[in-house]
């Protein structure tokens, strides 16, 4: 994967560490609804939470099983997910770290590769990203990726002409060959979301893209 120049990753971390810093930390935070419809049904592996954000995926994935490696580009969401993951005695599960993925990807073998929202107002090559996430899969694994499919009203970008990807897309933009891997499922499905103050909710759209590494 091309290198991200440091001035580029401190933007990141700069702007997501303010985001994470101006939000109440959660004590119960809970894992995303497209999570849980297409994993609860998996055998716990080792898995990487792209993006882990609030932590409700890394510790729901922890919970059931899984070795959770999470990592996010600010150091505040990565920091909050490891004191959760201790205080629910959880520690041993979870790996919460610090990374910026457009730079490099973490370890070496994942039966499970996440990336929900993997959005953000600046440059990044979402496919470029996803392409390497695919590669760390072992045979039988599988990368969900969940992308926004409309805007919220806390949406950080409320461009009506925005145009959400659609599964069917971004699985072409990562231009896996199909020999190795398959696209299991591309779905639009709506939901009733609640946004970051834990109080506003509205009727959303999530484009759903699950790929099973063949061999």
């Amino acid at each position: 994967m091309e290198q991200t120049d440091a001035a580029t990753y401190w933007d990141a971390a700069t702007y997501w560490d303010k985001v994470y810093a101006e939000r109440p930390a959660p004590d119960a935070p809970r894992p995303n609804a497209r999570l849980v419809e297409h994993v609860s049904d998996l055998t716990p592996g080792d898995v990487l939470d792209i993006g882990c954000g609030g932590g409700g995926d890394a510790l729901w994935l922890a919970g059931r099983g899984w070795q959770v490696t999470a990592v996010d580009v600010s150091e505040v969401a990565a920091t909050r997910l490891g004191r959760l993951a201790r205080a629910r005695g959880l520690g041993d599960r979870i790996t919460a770290a610090r990374h910026d993925v457009r730079a490099s990807l973490p370890g070496t073998a994942y039966d499970l590769v996440t990336a929900h929202y993997f959005h953000a107002p600046y440059e990044q090559d979402r496919a470029a990203v996803l392409r390497s996430a695919a590669h760390l899969l072992r045979p039988g694994g599988r990368l969900l990726v969940v992308d926004h499919g409309s805007t919220a009203p806390w949406s950080w970008n409320q461009d009506p002409d925005v145009r959400f990807p659609t599964p069917e897309e971004v699985a072409a933009s990562l231009r896996l060959p199909p020999a190795q891997w398959a696209v299991e499922r591309t779905e639009k499905a709506r939901r009733v979301a609640v946004g970051p103050d834990g109080t506003t909710t509205a009727e959303v759209v999530d484009h759903v893209l699950l790929i099973r590494r063949n061999r």
